[in-house]
C-alpha cells in the first residue's frame, strides 16, 4: 500500500493502519494511502469489515499544518477536493467500518474517524476539530459529518471553540460509541466487526446505503431508496438461503455465500 498507510487482512477483517511518525499527521501521502486502502477494501471479496487504526499511541493528530501553511489560495482551490477525497473514500466503503481511536484524533484525524460507521475510543483519548484556532474551518468533512452525528448545536460548540473533548464526553455526546482501556481498543474493534464476517454482504451493503443516502434527503425520498434497495435483494442467493433457513431452522442459522 505505502510506507505510511498499510492494509492488513486476516479472516475477513481488514485493518487500515496509519503509520506516519510521530503523530500520524495526515499529509498528501497519507491521504492518498487512505484513499487507495479504502478503494481496495471496497473491491476485495475477502474483506467483510474494516477497522481504521493509528496504532497504540495516537490515531491521527490532524492534517500536516507545515505542508498546508505554505499553500496559496489557488493552491488550495486546486487541492481542496483532494482534501475531501480520502474521507469520501472511507465513508463510501460498502461494508461496516469502525475507527479504533487511541491518543489524539484531531482535525483531519477526527474527520477520518467521522467517516467510519462506528468509533471506539481509548480512555484518555482526545477528539476535536481545532481548525478554528488556525483561522480556518474543518475541510475534510468535519462540519458536515459531525453535525449529522451529534446534532448542529453540539457540532457548533466543538467547531466554534476548537476545544478537545475527552473520551467520556465524546461518549456522552455521541461522538464515540464505546470507551475501553487503551490496550483493548483494537481487540474491541475486532470484536465489533467480527460478526459481520459471516453476514450477508449485499444486505449489509444495502443497509448502509439506505441509511447514509436516506440522511441526505427528505423522508419520502428516503423511503423510496429503502424500497428499491429492499426489492433488489430478492435477486440474491443470500436472500433465498436466508429465508429458507429461517423456515427450516429458525432465525440466525443461515449460511451466506455472498451471492
Amino acid at each position: 500500500m505505502s510506507d505510511v498507510v498499510r492494509l492488513e487482512v486476516e479472516d475477513g477483517l481488514a485493518i487500515i493502519r496509519m503509520d506516519r511518525p510521530k503523530m500520524n499527521a495526515i499529509n498528501g501521502e497519507v491521504q492518498e494511502g487512505l484513499s487507495k486502502a479504502a478503494r481496495e477494501c471496497s473491491e476485495r471479496k475477502d474483506i467483510a469489515a474494516v477497522i481504521v487504526y493509528g496504532g497504540e499511541r495516537v490515531f491521527a493528530a490532524g492534517v500536516d499544518i507545515k505542508e498546508m501553511a505554505e499553500m496559496s489560495y489557488t493552491d488550495m482551490v486546486d487541492q481542496s477536493s483532494g482534501l475531501q477525497d480520502f474521507t469520501r473514500a472511507l465513508a463510501s466503503i460498502p461494508k461496516p467500518t469502525v475507527a479504533a481511536v487511541t491518543g489524539y484524533a484531531l482535525g483531519g484525524g477526527c474527520e477520518v474517524a467521522l467517516a467510519c460507521d462506528f468509533r471506539i475510543a481509548a480512555k484518555g483519548a482526545k477528539l476535536g476539530q481545532p481548525e478554528i484556532l488556525l483561522g480556518v474551518i474543518p475541510g475534510a468533512g468535519g462540519t458536515q459529518r459531525l453535525a449529522r452525528l451529534i446534532g448542529p448545536a453540539k457540532a457548533k460548540d466543538l467547531v466554534y471553540s476548537g476545544r478537545f473533548v475527552d473520551a467520556d464526553e465524546a461518549l456522552e455526546i455521541g461522538l464515540v460509541d464505546k470507551v475501553v482501556e487503551p490496550e483493548a481498543v483494537l481487540d474491541e474493534a475486532k470484536a465489533m466487526m467480527r460478526p459481520y464476517v459471516n453476514a450477508a454482504p449485499y444486505a449489509l451493503r444495502a443497509a448502509k446505503e439506505a441509511i447514509d443516502r436516506g440522511l441526505e434527503v427528505d423522508l419520502q425520498s428516503g423511503l423510496e431508496i429503502e424500497r428499491l434497495l429492499f426489492a433488489s435483494l430478492f435477486a440474491t442467493k443470500d436472500r433465498t438461503n436466508g429465508m429458507q433457513s429461517f423456515i427450516d431452522n429458525g432465525p440466525g442459522k443461515a449460511r451466506f455465500e455472498g451471492a
